[in-house]
Parts: structure tokens; sequence; C-alpha cells
């Protein structure tokens, strides 16, 4: 277990005292509970599936994960992501066949982390990039929303797509239940008001606590409202994956992995105290495989790392992943003491404490920002949002990895060229610039720097740049200030050496200027170095500027 090497609190290597761990395990169960429960619902499953989740996941990450404090249950993203895959693969929503499915797609997505952990592909979560993040959690924000609005209102409506159910809720409006939309209020008013005053309270418990209480009093079933039903009270029975659904549920189960991974990473990064060990992605990749693929066969929908959660362990005091023991025990007792009480349940109020803490996906604020530094990146949040509401939420998964990686090969495929010149009356190179107008250029020499690592997807358009300032500045020598390429592959290479025949044709000379060694041994193994000579090849691009006045000299002596 992780807890070995915790600091307690007073700076010393010793783990800190139980009784920390045990209050802050049981005030996070309070609140993960509950939500685990609303969560299942999300999921089209039974809310006792809710609470299978929060135990075991919960244990096994809690042995093997890299982080002190994470909580591994289920999330809103992969509720939804969920619920939208056992919809299109159960189209009745026949129960059992639901929870057969259900357990199938856990086994994939917890096998899948494990052969990601195996191949080492850790790395595979900074794919998304937080722009595109952004916006595609922004959109299952707003799913989720949805989603719960009819349980809010008393409805009943065919899921077709975002925009089909908005209609469906907007022409259905009038037919609403006031008795569960009273319901709905109530916990809405309590659950945004209590967290308001004391964030990262027990609220959902109280939510909870007090809609039974409702619905026993006033008898809100008879009237109407829907509620959870019966729960099986004791541990969950064996449950057997259905091996024949693992082609149709495999593109979900990739989908469902890999934001499981990238929740699980990005929680256990954010709550990452100074002085602790860090976060390991391959291990991570492992723990929460194996959380999941374990969970399965009790029953437990996908899980991953939540950040609401987690932010409650750290918040409470917890400094350990005996934390996470308490909340898995809390879970166990709860099913097998308290599993009868949670029948008369209201609905509403799981759908209730569902959206206040899923509104939290939806974060203006950060598009703003990010319009503010960067207005492509923000068009890339648009569209990953708008790929969830178009497309669904495991095809906006694919949607928010092509944004990103054509966001990437964007940025890649248009490296700067800089032309480099001198502060006048200092030894400074820099880049030439409207805001430093009295920078010396030499005449006949050009420096230019390209940036980054050169490859096939940008060689043409670095080629290109570097021949629109060569006929701008028509100089007698091209120096080539390479200190910022950190690799050059063999197209680039090849328009290097196309680059120096031509200049060379054309009655120029090029340098090669602070080649890195990765670059220097490459230039060396083509024979470019060789064509070059060593005089052509520089230290660093001060020597070229040095080089070019003495042979300037030089000439004007001789």
């Amino acid at each position: 277990m992780n807890s070995s090497a915790t600091p307690a609190a007073s700076g010393t290597a010793a783990s800190p005292p139980w009784r920390f761990d045990l209050v802050a395990g049981l005030i996070a169960a309070a609140v993960v509970l509950p939500k685990a429960m609303a969560y299942a619902t999300v999921a089209g499953l039974p809310v006792a599936v809710g609470l299978y989740t929060a135990m075991v996941p919960m244990l096994v990450y809690a042995l093997l994960g890299t982080s002190r404090v994470l909580s591994v249950s289920t999330t809103t993203t992969l509720a939804i992501l969920v619920a939208s895959e056992l919809a299109r693969v159960v189209p009745g929503g026949d129960a059992a066949a639901v929870l057969g499915a259900a357990a199938t797609l856990t086994v994939l997505v917890g096998v899948l982390l494990m052969l990601a952990s195996l191949l080492r592909l850790g790395f595979v979560a900074n794919f998304i990039s937080t722009p595109v993040l952004t916006g595609f959690k922004a959109g299952i924000g707003l799913v989720i929303l949805l989603d719960q609005l009819p349980k809010l209102l008393g409805l009943h409506i065919s899921k077709q797509g975002f925009f089909p159910d908005l209609v469906s809720i907007a022409e259905l409006l009038p037919h609403s239940s006031l008795i569960t939309m009273l319901v709905a209020a109530v916990s809405l008013v309590a659950l945004l008001g209590m967290e308001q005053r004391w964030p990262h309270s027990v609220a959902p418990l109280v939510a909870v606590g007090g809609g039974i209480a409702a619905s026993w009093f006033f008898g809100l079933q008879a009237q109407g409202v829907s509620v959870v039903g019966a729960i099986p009270r004791g541990l969950p029975a064996l449950v057997l994956p259905d091996l024949a659904m693992t082609a149709q549920l495999m593109p979900a189960a990739l989908g469902i992995a890999l934001m499981s991974f990238t929740e699980t990473i990005a929680a256990g990064r954010a709550f990452a105290a100074p002085g602790e060990p860090p976060i390991r992605a391959n291990r991570e990749l492992l723990a929460t495989g194996l959380a999941n693929l374990t969970g399965a066969f009790i029953g437990a929908m996908p899980a991953g790392g939540g950040t609401t959660q987690t932010a409650v362990v750290r918040a409470a005091g917890g400094a350990s992943q005996r934390t996470s023991l308490v909340q898995a025990a809390a879970a166990a007792g709860t099913m097998l003491l308290f599993a009868p009480l949670l029948g008369p349940l209201p609905n509403a109020v799981l759908a209730a404490v569902v959206m206040v803490y899923s509104a939290g996906l939806i974060r203006p604020k950060e598009f703003l920002a990010i319009r503010r530094v960067r207005t492509m990146e923000f068009r890339w949040a648009l569209v990953a949002a708008g790929g969830v509401l178009l497309l669904g939420t495991l095809q906006g998964i694919v949607v928010a990895i092509i944004v990103s990686l054509i966001a990437l090969l964007s940025q890649t495929a248009h490296p700067h060229v800089y032309v480099i010149g001198k502060k006048r009356d200092a030894d400074v190179l820099r880049p030439v610039s409207a805001e430093h107008p009295d920078d010396e250029l030499v005449e006949g020499l050009l420096i230019l720097r390209p940036e980054g690592r050169i490859f096939f997807v940008n060689a043409q358009a670095v080629a290109e740049q570097i021949r629109t300032l060569i006929a701008r500045y028509h100089p007698r020598v091209v120096a080539l200030d390479m200190s910022r390429v950190t690799d050059i592959e063999y197209s680039a290479l090849t328009m290097l050496q196309e680059g120096e025949k031509r200049t060379r044709e054309n009655g120029q000379v090029m340098w090669l200027a602070a080649l890195n060694p990765a670059v220097l041994e490459v230039v060396r193994r083509s024979g470019l170095a060789d064509q070059l000579g060593r005089d052509r090849l520089l230290f660093n691009a001060r020597e070229a500027i040095h080089k070019y006045r003495a042979l300037a000299e030089a000439k004007r002596d001789g």
C-alpha cells in the first residue's frame, strides 16, 4: 500500500495517524457513495452498481496506485459514455442484458488499460490537449444536464440525441409532474446552498437522506414520484461478462479506457502535494486496469479517478490511500446494512445530485481564458464540444482526439524561421521584430534561425520560408542557426541538401551554425558535412558574424 511513505503532519517520514485517514475516509464516503449511486443511474444501471464501483475498484487502486489521495470510482464523464454505449448495444433495456453488457465493457476497459501499461503507453494521456479536453467536457456536461432534466420534471422520453431530446422535452413540458418538480427543486436548493456555504461538504448525503425521509413521510411513490426501488442487500454476486459482445463493445471500450486514464492522471497530478512521489503514468494504467477488471466480476461499471471526490479527500485531511480503504469499507457496510433503506429514494433527488456536480464540467471562464490567449485553440474547444452534442459522446472522443492531432500537426507543420539581428552596441543576438527597430543586420550576411523538429510534415514549409527570406534580403552568405533545431528527419535533410545546392547555383554560400549533437551526427552521416567542409560548419551564430566580417575585411585589404 502507498501509505507507508506518507509524510506525517509534523513533516517526518512516518505515516500519519490512522484517525486522520479514518475521518477523511468517512467524510469522503458521505460524498462519494451518493454520487456513485447517482452516476449509476446516469449510465442506465441500478444504483447498487454505483456502490459496487465505489468498493472493489477503490480497494484495488488503494493497493496499487501511485497517488496517495486519489479516489477511484465512477465519474460523470464515464457514466455518460457507458450510458451511450449500453443504449446502443441493448436498445430494449433488458435488465440482465444491460448488466452483462456493462460487465463486458468494464472487463474490456480493464484489459485495455493493463495492456497499455504493459506496452508503456502512459504518454497517450497527453494526446488530448487541454483546450480540446475543456470543450469535450463541456459537451459532456451539457449532455448530462439534458439527460437528467426529464427526471427532474417527471417525464419519460425516448433518447435520440442531444438536439432531438431537447425538442422532445420542450414538447412534453406541459405534462411535467408538479410533485416531482417540487422534490427536485428542494433538492437543488439544498445542494447548491450547502455547496455554496460549505464546499466539498456532505451535501449529497444530506440530500439523499432528506429525500428518503420525505418519500417515507409523504408517500411520494404513491403520488407518482419515481423512486429507486428495491436494492439487493448483501455483497454483490459474481457477474460473468458476455465474451460474444467483445467485438461489438471494443471501440467504446477504447474510448472509455482513454477517458478513464486521462481523468485519473489529471486528478492524480492535480492533488499531488509537494514532497510526495510523482504520479507514474504506466503504473496508473496498471492500477486502474486491474481495478476495472476486478470490479467487473462483481457488477461494477467502468471506473477512474475523480477530481471532485479526490478534492474532498484532500480537503478532509486525507494523506494516504487508507482513506480509500475506509471508503470501500463504507460502501460494503452500506450494502450489508442500509440497502433496504435506499429503496424509497426519489430518482429526482439523484438527478439533482448528478446535475449539481456535473455542471462544473462546463467552464465558460476556461473558454474565455483560452480565447484571450489563443483564438485557434478556442476554436478547437468549440469543435470538441460541438462534436459531443452533434455526434454523441463516444464519437465525441474520436472528434476530440482528431482535433488534438490536427492542432498538433497544424502547429508543427508551420514552424517559425526567424531573421536574427544584433542588438545595437551589445553582444546580443535576437529575432528581428518591430519591437526592436534599431537591431543591426550585417550587410551581405543573412542569419536565419528555424525552430523545432524539422521533418517531412514541415520540411517544405521551412524551405519555402527560407527561400522567401533569401529573395527578400539578397545575401551573399546564408547562415542557418540550427541551435533551436532538436532533430532533423531524412526528408528534411534532403531539403537542406537541395537548398545548399540551390544557393550555390545562385552564387551564394550556405553556412550551418550551432548544430546540436544529434543533428550534427545526421549531417555527417549524410555526407553534407564533407560537402560543406569544416570552414562552413560553425560553432554558433556569433562565429558566423565574426567570420563573415573577417572575410569581408580580408577581401577589402586584398
